[in-house]
């Protein structure tokens, strides 16, 4: 086996601002490369020293006009006590450090998958709009990003052939990162990695803090890596782009990457630090007047850095822009527009504030919005862009909760909506999936009303007809144009469950089924990426975990293993605990037939109430009619016709 392990430059600078009173801010690492320069403007407002070739035409959103001017707008609508948290792959980081088996953090998928029947692809929302992910292949090699509680990670490049399956490539990075996915070019030449590195401090009982590890924002990076992967063997680092701050999001488009990143915007010892953008050598703050808003809000900001890049070409400038707004809690992609939301609550209650940004190739920004609606939204799901409307599901709680789909056009202004009317009084929204003139709603309090809408008239939505049965589907997935699938739970056990929408006004649940075991959990109900379909292979596979306090009946013959001694027993028959990955048949007239389980756990199923968390299924894929299983530790392949085991790839 041939294996090179690929280091990353790394360069160390220190930064001399309190937080807290308590920490002094201290380390920041930077990952080589040569991005472009962001404006440097100083503290006194000095003269930018570097002008960008793309900078965005400002049509909506005001900008400082001074580093004076954004300092004074803090302190006047900072609220003392509210501060920002960090971004949704903190809080996996953290998870993970802190426990072998930490609850995987909520995710947030059209119906991607295959470009065509001989591998399947990352499970995406909108056709040509990809989304990183810790597994890609290219149909001959798989590349893992691989992430566990010991803070050193790595990426893996393995030869997929089912005759001779290895590793022949890891790319090493720095200790205390923490990888949210990866992109690969459309060439399978250029391979993108994200992820973020972390400095930790610890506090103890004697400054009144829980003990344990603990973060600071300011002390986050996002890193940005291309590495040149034409020689799988051989990965060259070709370009880095680092980021003070909390990665957000990504998406790619054709050979264009667009990322998000947040870090607190606040006066520390009369300071406002700035986004910062660094080099191998050379590191350059985002100048004040080039930072935009829309509107005055109180609580908490965060600069908000929209970035883009051609990963095919290291010359070509990066594109930037830095909005000062709220926490950024969901984000949509279009082919053109980037929808970006943050909750707030104002006198009328809560509310979701919306931008809009137009990406298109090198340009971010040359075309905006910004608006807002009633309610929360649950996740990228919940909005959807259609013939230049945009359509988004909210939720109000409270002692009643309201449940609106709205559309608005270009301009964020609503034009239409459409109230959900539930038996139960504190129905919440738990899925949404928008499909072309229609859309498919989920609520839950007690019971589980699917809407169906047709949202063919944007200044007039209306609900086509509704569905009340037990449990809820926490994400929907499109079958085919008269049938959706849904994923959730029914009495704690995972629920799947195939909705028939030919009859809009009349939609039924045709097929469902109930995963054995006193309680069972999958990934894919709130990570999309986990979910993999194919209608042509009537393949469906989930990851999904198993625990049973007593006696079931076994769903398979006594006896009955598969070749190479791997077990096929899908649940633990005398209680105990089960994790893998559940492969189904499905199709529109028989609906669900579970045809196995596949797992990587040595020792799964009786006693055991717990297994190896490295060894949890995290994503699945099919290269021809071989099912790879991933983990943090191992890539597994298993035939597709029995599941028989083929090999196992240990990683580290």
């Amino acid at each position: 086996m041939v294996q090179r392990e690929i280091k990353k430059k790394t360069q160390l600078y220190g930064t001399g601002a309190f937080l807290a009173a308590m920490i002094l801010v201290s380390l920041i690492f930077v990952f080589g490369g040569n991005p472009s320069l962001i404006p440097s403007e100083s503290p006194e407002g000095g003269t930018p020293d570097t002008v960008p070739v793309n900078q965005p035409g400002v049509s909506v959103l005001d900008n400082f006009a001074s580093y004076d001017e954004l300092k004074t707008y803090l302190l006047t609508n900072t609220e003392g006590s509210a501060h920002y948290t960090g971004g949704p792959l903190d809080a996996q980081a953290f998870g993970e450090r802190s426990s072998f088996g930490a609850a995987p953090a909520p995710g947030v998928l059209d119906a991607g998958g295959a470009e065509s029947n001989s591998y399947s692809t990352t499970n995406i929302q909108v056709a040509g709009v990809d989304e990183a992910d810790i597994v890609k292949t290219d149909g001959s090699y798989i590349y893992v990003a691989s992430n566990d509680y010991s803070g050193q990670n790595f990426v893996y490049i393995l030869k997929a052939d089912p005759e001779d399956s290895r590793v022949v490539s890891r790319i090493s990075l720095n200790n205390e990162t923490y990888l949210a996915g990866m992109f690969l070019s459309q060439d399978r030449n250029k391979l993108v990695v994200i992820g973020s590195q972390y400095q930790f401090y610890t506090f103890d009982t004697r400054f009144g803090g829980q003990e344990g590890i603990y973060p600071y924002n300011n002390e986050i990076q996002t890193f940005i890596s291309v590495y040149d992967v034409s020689d799988k063997v051989y990965p060259v680092l070709a370009r880095n782009i680092t980021l003070t701050g909390s990665y957000f999001n990504s998406r790619m488009i054709g050979n264009y990457v667009y990322a998000v990143v947040s870090q607190p915007a606040q006066v520390l010892e009369e300071v406002v630090t700035l986004p910062r953008i660094y080099n191998e050598t050379t590191v350059s703050d985002v100048s004040a007047s080039r930072v935009y808003y829309a509107d005055t809000i109180s609580g908490y900001f965060t600069f908000t850095t929209f970035i883009g890049f051609n990963i095919m070409d290291n010359q070509q400038e990066i594109t930037n822009m830095t909005v000062l707004m709220g926490g950024a809690s969901t984000m949509y992609v279009s082919l053109g527009n980037i929808y970006l939301t943050y909750p707030g609550w104002d006198e009328t209650g809560s509310y979701t504030s919306i931008y809009r940004v137009s990406v298109d190739e090198e340009k971010i920004g040359t075309e905006q919005a910004k608006g807002s609606v009633p309610g929360y939204v649950l996740n990228q799901y919940s909005m959807d862009e259609h013939n230049g409307y945009f359509r988004l599901a909210t939720t109000i709680r409270g002692e009643t909760s309201t449940n609106t789909v709205y559309v608005l056009d270009s301009n964020l202004t609503k034009v239409g909506e459409v109230k959900l009317e539930n038996a139960e009084l504190r129905e919440t929204i738990q899925s949404v999936r928008f499909i072309g003139d229609k859309a498919y709603v989920v609520t839950f309090e007690q019971k589980d009303p699917f809407f169906v809408l047709n949202m063919s008239d944007p200044e007039n939505p209306t609900v086509s007809g509704a569905l009340e049965i037990p449990g809820f589907s926490s994400y929907l997935h499109p079958y085919d144009e008269n049938y959706i699938i849904g994923l959730g739970v029914e009495n704690g056990s995972v629920k799947l469950s195939l909705f028939d929408v030919t009859n809009v006004n009349n939609p039924t649940e045709t097929s469902k089924y109930l995963a054995p075991g006193d309680y069972s959990y999958s990934e894919a109900q709130n990570e999309p990426k986990a979910f993999l379909f194919d209608k042509e292979k009537e393949l469906l596979v989930i990851p999904i975990s198993i625990t049973t306090y007593g006696e079931i009946t076994p769903r398979v013959e006594e006896g009955d293993e598969e070749e190479s001694g791997s077990e096929i027993a899908i649940a633990p028959t005398k209680g105990g605990y089960w994790e893998g990955a559940y492969v189904f048949k499905v199709t529109a007239t028989s609906g669900f037939e579970l045809q196995g389980g596949v797992t990587q756990q040595e020792n799964n199923g009786e006693i055991n109430y717990y297994g190896d968390y490295n060894l949890n299924v995290k994503r699945s894929l099919y290269i021809g009619n071989t099912l790879y299983t991933v983990s943090n530790a191992r890539v597994q392949l298993n035939s597709l016709d029995d599941l028989g085991l083929i090999a196992k790839i240990d990683l580290r």
